[in-house]
């Protein structure tokens, strides 16, 4: 008896139960393949067992080579590399930048802020002052002056001439003309109607009820009464009105004329006062131009062309000396450093980098190349 689990035996196993065994995939049966002999079928194994011996013996010390390279590069690194970098950058770089920012670029910019900045500033807001004060307000007050003028001489009075020639015109010639017409007209209707009813309309009814059957005699005697009391003295009263039609003509015409007289008489007036008024805004005109081109000559001779002078001298003798200066004092401290920089890289980095490639990297690769091609790895 014993304290541990008892532990059930197993069922016993059939007798179509088989043992547990790797499972082997039989080959699918080909047509027989004639006879080969014995050397060829073992020379695949042959081969294969030379590559591998090859590949051992080539692969393994590379692989140890290139370990053995790693481990030293990352000691190198975590040695030699990092301290030297830090070392660089805390007592070299950090010191020198310091140095070249508390030194040079903080007098520069207070340079630059001070003699340059402020004073384009200050002439800017100047030249903008000069040029509001001296330029722009003048010529808004001359052309508010122009147009008042040109507003006041010309436009209104034209305005004024226009609207009395119009007002002459329809009170002295088209109103007279159409009243004239219009009483012709009405004196005209009321004489032929008057003629019509009180000759025409009785002649013709005595003419077709009454001398109708003696139309011969009646007819002589009605001819030479119409000759002798209607035709004369129609002639008659028309020889008497002739000359009062002619006086009539006359005054129409003088009355036109004089109109006519009066008409160029004020156009000649009118082209006098503009052409006078003409004449007196090209002269302003031409006086303010001159005036202006004088006060921009003034300006220029006695404010521009001394403030340039004073802004080369300042930049002939501030400026470009700082100029100067930040060059030299770049080409005495970065422009040697960046150049020791890259002399000591071209020393040891680029040697060692050329070294590990040319020694190290190319054969590895050329090695696991020839091994994995004898392998048949890779075609």
């Amino acid at each position: 008896m014993t304290d541990g689990p008892t532990v059930p035996a197993p069922p016993p196993a059939s007798r179509t139960a088989h043992p547990i065994a790797p499972t082997v995939t039989r080959p699918v049966r080909d047509r027989p393949a004639p006879h080969t002999p014995e050397p060829a079928a073992v020379a695949l194994p042959l081969v294969a067992a030379v590559a591998r011996a090859v590949a051992l013996a080539v692969v393994l010390p590379v692989r140890l080579l290139w370990e053995l390279f790693a481990a030293a590069g990352r000691l190198l690194r975590r040695h030699l590399i990092s301290p030297a970098g830090r070392f660089l950058r805390q007592w070299v770089l950090a010191p020198l930048a310091w140095a070249l920012h508390r030194l040079l670029w903080l007098p520069l910019l207070w340079c630059a802020r001070t003699l340059v900045w402020l004073p384009l500033v200050w002439l800017g807001r100047g030249i903008a002052w000069v040029a509001r004060t001296l330029v722009w307000l003048p010529l808004v007050w001359l052309g508010r002056g122009i147009a008042w003028v040109a507003r006041t001489l010309v436009w209104l009075p034209l305005v004024w001439l226009g609207r009395g020639i119009a007002w002459v015109v329809r009170t002295l010639v088209w109103l007279p003309l159409v009243w004239l017409g219009g009483a012709l007209a009405a004196l005209g209707s009321a004489a032929g109607r008057a003629v019509r009813r009180l000759l025409w309309d009785p002649l013709l009814w005595v003419v077709r009820n009454v001398l109708r059957p003696p139309v011969v005699g009646l007819g002589r005697v009605l001819v030479w009464l119409a000759d002798h009391l209607i035709r004369r003295p129609l002639r008659w009263l028309g020889a008497a009105l002739r000359p009062v039609g002619r006086l009539l003509v006359r005054g129409l015409v003088l009355l036109v004329g004089g109109l006519g007289v009066a008409l160029v008489g004020l156009a000649r007036g009118i082209w006098w006062a503009v052409r006078g008024l003409g004449r007196l805004i090209v002269i302003a005109v031409v006086g303010a131009w001159r005036t202006a081109g004088w006060l921009l000559r003034l300006v220029y001779r006695g404010l521009l062309r001394p403030l340039g002078r004073g802004l080369r001298w300042l930049w002939r003798h501030t400026v470009r000396p700082l100029l100067r200066g930040v060059r030299w004092v770049w080409s005495v401290t970065v422009v040697p450093v960046a150049h020791g920089v890259r002399a000591a890289w071209r020393a040891t980095v680029t040697p060692a980098a050329r070294w590990m490639r040319r020694s190290v990297l190319d054969p590895a690769r050329l090695a696991s190349r020839e091994v994995l091609t004898a392998l048949g790895l890779r075609r």
